[in-house]
């Protein structure tokens, strides 16, 4: 792939950020460790941990989304249709929450 960004940065930087932001996110989501959990150990006993933990990571997915969208990268190509529409509409609504794995048979989960 040809490095069209107009200030020559490297295009893996931005793609390499993009997956761990998405590893990030769908950790979240499945409520495994994160570094959150390092940086905000205390947070773990309020009830509102998760849902928090979540809106962090999905915030941080769409900010490097957005770089990759203003250095014209192709970012859509690491998600599955369905995710790359939640990530455009840009709000983490239920149904991103109860559908991000979904495929037309499985779900599949981060390791």
């Amino acid at each position: 792939m040809e490095n069209s960004n107009p200030v020559n940065l490297p295009v893996d930087f931005f793609l390499n950020k993009l997956e761990e932001a998405k590893i990030h996110f769908e950790r979240a989501l499945d409520c495994k460790h994160t570094e959150f959990d390092d940086l905000y150990p205390y947070m773990i006993e309020h009830p509102q941990f998760f849902w928090y933990k979540r809106y962090v990571a999905w915030s941080e997915l769409l900010t490097i989304v957005k770089l990759c969208e203003e250095l014209e990268l192709p970012w859509t190509d690491n998600f599955a249709s369905h995710q790359a529409e939640y990530v455009q509409g840009r709000v983490m609504s239920s149904k991103v929450l109860d559908c991000w794995y979904e495929t037309n048979d499985s779900k599949e989960h981060v390791g």
